[in-house]
């Protein structure tokens, strides 16, 4: 049974899941490292998630301040959702979005961002398109989509 943990709450899983993280997305593990640290001795941002299948990460999301776009005002950020190919079209996506969600209620946030090149995906789940942004350090403009908590 797949179980979704917030890495605040279960660091023992914090090495692997800064693996797991950087096998989907090609950033440096010691980035997602120093992040997922920081979400477990912080208060706040930045939160980190893994879901579980037999003791093995088959999905994850976080958020952040920002997803490396231009836009620094529009924060927080869902970033790096992920769930591999043999979990997909279960709802484990709408589920690790409703984790965030219900999480950064708490936190007294008003809206929360996130950046993609899906064109349907996350409409389905509530989310509204926002605006073209920059992404940091490119001329490529990404879809910007946000979520009015």
């Amino acid at each position: 049974m797949v179980q979704i943990y917030k890495l605040k709450e279960h660091p023992t899983y914090k090495e692997e899941a800064a693996n797991w993280f950087h096998d989907k997305w090609g950033i440096p593990a010691e980035d997602y490292a120093q992040s997922i640290e920081e979400c477990i001795v912080g208060n706040s941002i930045p939160q980190w998630y893994v879901a579980i299948d037999d003791n093995k990460i088959i999905g994850g999301i976080g958020f952040i301040e920002n997803d490396f776009h231009t836009r620094k005002d529009l924060t927080p950020n869902v970033c790096a959702l992920y769930v591999e190919e043999d979990y997909r079209n279960k709802g484990l996506a709408k589920k690790l979005l409703e984790t965030v969600i219900e999480d950064i209620r708490t936190f007294n946030i008003q809206y929360l961002y996130l950046i993609t090149d899906h064109t349907a995906f996350y409409e389905r789940y509530g989310w509204k398109f926002y605006c073209m942004v920059q992404e940091e350090g490119t001329n490529n403009m990404v879809r910007m989509y946000v979520y009015d908590l």
